[in-house]
Protein backbone atom coordinates (compact mmCIF):
# COMPACT_ATOMS: atom_id res chain seq x y z
CA UNK A 1 0.00 0.00 0.00
CA UNK A 2 1.23 3.14 -0.96
CA UNK A 3 1.20 6.47 1.03
CA UNK A 4 -1.19 8.19 -1.04
CA UNK A 5 -3.75 4.61 -0.85
CA UNK A 6 -2.70 5.31 3.24
CA UNK A 7 -4.65 8.82 3.26
CA UNK A 8 -7.16 7.52 1.01
CA UNK A 9 -8.15 5.11 3.55
CA UNK A 10 -7.74 7.19 6.23
CA UNK A 11 -9.73 9.72 4.59
CA UNK A 12 -13.01 7.12 3.64
CA UNK A 13 -12.46 6.16 7.28
CA UNK A 14 -13.30 9.35 9.21
CA UNK A 15 -15.63 10.31 6.69
CA UNK A 16 -13.67 13.67 5.12
CA UNK A 17 -14.75 15.26 2.26
CA UNK A 18 -11.66 15.85 0.00
CA UNK A 19 -9.90 13.26 -1.69
CA UNK A 20 -5.94 13.14 -0.51
CA UNK A 21 -3.46 13.34 -3.56
CA UNK A 22 0.02 12.40 -3.83
CA UNK A 23 1.03 16.58 -3.42
CA UNK A 24 -1.19 16.59 -0.44
CA UNK A 25 1.27 13.90 0.94
CA UNK A 26 4.20 15.57 -0.18
CA UNK A 27 3.58 18.57 1.71
CA UNK A 28 2.75 16.52 4.66
CA UNK A 29 5.87 14.80 4.58
CA UNK A 30 8.10 17.70 3.42
CA UNK A 31 6.71 19.78 6.57
CA UNK A 32 7.25 16.77 9.07
CA UNK A 33 10.96 16.39 7.55
CA UNK A 34 11.77 20.36 8.15
CA UNK A 35 10.21 20.41 11.89
CA UNK A 36 11.82 17.07 12.39
CA UNK A 37 15.31 18.11 11.25
CA UNK A 38 15.10 21.47 11.92
CA UNK A 39 13.11 21.83 15.77
CA UNK A 40 13.09 18.17 17.16
CA UNK A 41 12.37 14.98 16.07
CA UNK A 42 8.83 15.43 17.73
CA UNK A 43 8.19 18.26 16.01
CA UNK A 44 7.18 16.17 12.88
CA UNK A 45 3.72 14.98 13.93
CA UNK A 46 2.80 17.68 16.25
CA UNK A 47 3.78 20.33 13.50
CA UNK A 48 1.52 18.46 11.03
CA UNK A 49 -1.41 17.73 13.68
CA UNK A 50 -1.28 21.71 13.64
CA UNK A 51 -1.37 22.10 10.14
CA UNK A 52 -4.55 19.77 9.88
CA UNK A 53 -6.26 21.89 12.32
CA UNK A 54 -5.55 24.90 10.50
CA UNK A 55 -6.28 23.73 7.37
CA UNK A 56 -9.81 22.45 8.91
CA UNK A 57 -10.68 25.39 10.31
CA UNK A 58 -9.91 27.11 6.50
CA UNK A 59 -6.70 27.65 6.32
CA UNK A 60 -5.01 27.42 3.05
CA UNK A 61 -3.01 23.80 2.93
CA UNK A 62 -0.01 24.77 0.37
CA UNK A 63 -0.06 28.67 2.69
CA UNK A 64 -0.20 27.22 5.60
CA UNK A 65 2.37 25.32 5.42
CA UNK A 66 4.74 27.12 3.91
CA UNK A 67 4.57 29.38 7.02
CA UNK A 68 4.90 26.18 9.00
CA UNK A 69 8.26 25.17 7.03
CA UNK A 70 9.25 28.66 6.99
CA UNK A 71 9.11 28.68 10.60
CA UNK A 72 10.62 25.43 11.15
CA UNK A 73 13.75 26.10 8.79
CA UNK A 74 13.95 30.21 10.98
CA UNK A 75 14.31 27.53 14.20
CA UNK A 76 17.18 25.11 12.74
CA UNK A 77 18.93 28.88 12.01
CA UNK A 78 18.50 29.97 15.42
CA UNK A 79 19.84 27.12 17.14
CA UNK A 80 22.68 27.26 14.71
CA UNK A 81 23.65 30.88 15.51
CA UNK A 82 23.22 30.38 19.78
Amino acid sequence: MTLVEWAERVRAELDLPDEIGKADVDRILDLAKDAAHSVARPAAPLTTYLLGIAVGRGADPEQAARVLSRLALEQAGDKSGS
